[in-house]
């Protein structure tokens, strides 16, 4: 990709597009198949920096796997639930989900591990995952005892027992130990404190369990009970990704047009597919079918939402924001601060200087549409800040992404995907004909 990449104008979009495999499901999969007994086979991985950096772990601790890139398929020749290496160095890059998953289930394996990454990385907390490993009888440790990275694991196997997890900052602490108790020597007894944020991504991990044979007792998400057991390997298919489906339907918001991604449906396991429900309210049309999710464009109006349950929307929907009648108010996304950038604050950034007047609030923001201007949108090493930004260049000329290449992280041919279903309606508008 080059350094900076300037957004084209085009008309009302129209067309269909199916984003790669769900980067949230396939670093579960991966986890639950390197775990499990036997062979598995994972169909529509995605390929992207996050989903590489824990194929690349994984196949230091020893494990058999083998990915072609070019049939989006993974094959993993589990480990019985215990991981092979008993040394490892691991670099996680800025992979949240590598660096948290990883953690837990080298905590109940044996052996000594350390887990670094960007430096970015080694500003996100885990402090009250390493307190939860701490209260199941593992030890691991923040190196600077800050409770960020780097960790270090000094594994002999996980006793069980009972564990308080904090659920205000991220679920990935909570999906993280659900998914290595089945290997706890004892039985694993996990209590949410306080609000739980991003409550689809632990229903998500729980089907991905279940889906590998392991069940997983639960009273609404508060309390969750697992016993002693073994990942069955299996064959798998993965639905793409609802997060990178969320530029789509924007774009189809902004330009006025009509966009479907194949391969979603309502029953989604990704709870961002209700995304579209936010794009409903604010004017647009919406069909759900059993294997496709249509947007259609309309005249936008602001509206005021929590999305605390479909938080890495929320940067695509500020996008939208900037072309509804009336302001938008979006809260209970405190926990957003702690992702690849403070995203709350970089988004207020970058919105003012598209012409947008910005209320940033501790849980969120507030958007109020401006005369809008191009503008050079920095985006701090953040594929969501990159993508979602990147749509306001559909209407606004002179809309410049810096560093569009950090899209590897999660969805490589972004802008080969949005150029491909722009460009009907571009043609059409320079030649002068109907858009």
């Amino acid at each position: 990709m080059p350094e900076t990449l300037e957004i084209r104008p085009t008309g009302p979009i129209r067309g269909s597009v199916r984003p790669p495999g769900s980067k949230s499901i396939t670093n579960r999969a991966l986890l639950c198949a390197a775990l499990a007994e036997g062979h598995s086979a994972l169909l529509g991985a995605l390929d992207s920096e996050d989903t590489r950096v824990m194929v690349a772990a994984l196949k230091q601790l020893g494990v058999a796997v083998a990915h072609d890139p070019a049939s989006a398929a993974i094959e993993v020749r589990g480990c019985g639930g215990r991981i092979p290496s008993k040394e490892a160095e691991l670099f996680v890059a800025n992979s949240g989900t590598t660096i948290r998953f990883l953690t837990a289930a080298l905590a109940a394996c044996r052996g000594r591990f350390r887990l670094s990454g960007t430096p970015r990385m080694h500003e996100r907390p885990l402090g009250d995952l390493l307190d939860a490993i701490a209260q199941l009888g593992g030890t691991v440790r923040s190196e600077r005892g800050d409770g960020c990275p780097p960790v270090v694991v000094e594994a002999a196997g996980l006793p069980g027992g009972r564990a308080r997890v904090a659920g205000s900052i991220s679920s990935q602490y909570l999906s993280g130990l659900l998914m290595a108790a089945p290997c706890a020597e004892g039985t694993v007894e996990l209590c949410v404190a306080g609000e739980l944020v991003s409550k689809p991504y632990v229903v998500m991990t729980l089907a991905v369990m279940e889906a590998f044979g392991v069940r997983v007792t639960h009273e609404e998400l508060g309390r969750f009970v697992i016993a002693p057991q073994r990942y069955r390997g299996c064959r798998y298919a993965i639905e793409p990704d609802a997060s990178a489906a969320s530029y789509f339907f924007a774009a189809a918001a902004i330009t006025g047009g009509e966009v479907t991604v194949a391969g979603l449906s309502s029953q989604s396991l990704q709870g961002d597919v209700a995304f579209v429900e936010c794009l409903r309210a604010m004017g647009c049309r919406v069909a759900c079918g059993a294997d496709a999710v249509t947007v259609a464009g309309g005249p936008l109006r602001g509206i005021e939402v929590d999305m605390n349950a479909i938080s890495d929307t929320v940067q695509t929907l500020a996008a939208v924001a900037l072309f509804a009648e009336g302001p938008t108010r979006i809260c209970n996304v405190a926990h957003v601060r702690h992702k690849e950038t403070d995203r709350i604050a970089a988004l207020a950034a970058e919105l003012r200087k598209l012409g947008a007047t910005i209320g940033e609030y501790e849980d969120g923001l507030a958007v109020t549409p401006g005369p809008l201007r191009g503008a050079d949108i920095d985006t701090y090493d953040d594929h969501r800040m990159a993508m979602s930004l990147a749509l306001v260049g559909l209407r606004v000329p002179g809309v410049v992404i810096h560093d569009p290449g950090c899209t590897a992280k999660t969805y490589p041919a972004f802008f080969d995907d949005l150029e491909r279903l722009s460009a009907g309606s571009r043609v059409a508008e320079d030649r002068g004909g109907p858009v």
